[in-house]
């Protein structure tokens, strides 16, 4: 037998390292139909967890509770614990979730129902754990809407329609669109500027970026002031944390770039192997994390040597990535 006090002093180092554990990495594994598992410490894949058919994209709540997985097939949204990755519930009967966002103030939920094409807005209530979602309109988005962004002040969406090469902009206080204009080939993501100034477009049936000013909140048309060349098939944004700079992803160029939105200019290109997907940027700053979909593996860039450092096998066609351990997505 341990004495009393030593066994004392061994649960209080287990508990202390369970406290500083680092969050998982979580991973959509599109065409498997579930998530994988990663520890960011040794980056190998330590278990899959079931979702509904083709999870694409996920979105954290926005009281850092619960990180949602949006099932688009499978017509369901999979709530888990960021921390542990232990499922809390799923919520079904959410038409065709591809694409997924909850406005700034915290009283919109969208999602983009790629397949049906159509934009479901709704009123998220976190205080009716059993229903936080009320359904209060479906808007017709033809065609094939995709990805989805909403300005700081919550009052205008913004949704690519992929298959029509437009880009549409729907007013959140009254759920009606305000109007839709054409850009270039297969819009993919969108990302507004931190001053809400600027929308770009990344163009994955083109080879550029496209920057348009909607600084006149959404009331008038968005008017196209730029083009960035960038690589084959723009096609995901993500902030790299200091509110000046913003990735995309170029999934037939297998590369990524860096963009500096002051000048609205590439400033850096990093490695992008397999078809470069969505991205996460560790919170130290200078670790990338990118899905390369064909190859069905996670891929971990240094960005200060530009190099890829490790990758890690997962499922079939990986899309979304995460972790709680990120810089801020602005």
């Amino acid at each position: 037998m341990f004495p009393k006090s030593w066994l004392g002093a061994a649960l209080a180092l287990m508990l202390a390292g369970a406290a500083h554990a680092a969050p998982p990495i979580f991973v959509l594994n599109s065409l498997d139909a579930d998530i994988s598992i990663v520890d960011p410490v040794s980056f190998t894949q330590v278990r899959r967890i079931p979702t509904g058919k083709e999870p694409h994209h996920l979105y954290l709540t926005p009281d850092e509770k619960s990180l949602v997985v949006a099932n688009a097939l499978g017509d369901s949204l999979t709530f888990l614990d960021p921390k542990t990755a232990e499922v809390q519930h799923v919520l079904r009967g959410i038409s065709d979730p591809y694409h997924l966002r909850f406005s700034p103030d915290m009283k919109w939920f969208v999602t983009a129902a790629n397949r049906l094409d159509f934009v479901a807005i709704y009123r998220w209530q976190p205080k009716d754990p059993a229903n936080p979602l009320q359904l209060v309109k479906r808007i017709p988005a033809p065609k094939t809407p995709s990805h989805l962004f909403i300005d700081s002040k919550s009052t205008t969406l913004y949704a690519s329609l992929q298959d029509s090469d437009e880009l549409m902009a729907i007013d959140l206080a009254t759920q009606t669109p305000r109007w839709t204009i054409k850009v270039g080939k297969m819009p993919a993501d969108v990302f507004i500027t931190p001053d809400d100034k600027y929308i770009l477009v990344g163009l994955t049936g083109g080879s550029e970026v496209e920057v348009y000013d909607i600084s006149a909140g959404g009331k008038t048309p968005a008017k196209l002031v730029r083009k960035i060349a960038t690589g084959k098939g723009a096609h995901s944004f993500r902030a790299w944390g200091d509110q000046r700079h913003v990735l995309v992803s170029n999934r037939a160029g297998n590369s990524i770039s860096k963009i500096d939105l002051r000048t609205m200019s590439v400033v850096d290109q990093f490695p992008g192997p397999s078809g470069p997907d969505d991205m996460e940027v560790m919170g130290d700053g200078k670790t990338l994390l990118v899905t390369s979909r064909w190859a069905g593996k996670l891929t971990m860039i240094d960005t200060v040597t530009h190099k890829v450092i490790k990758q890690v096998k997962v499922g079939k066609s990986p899309h979304g990535v995460w972790t709680l351990d990120h810089m801020p997505r602005q």
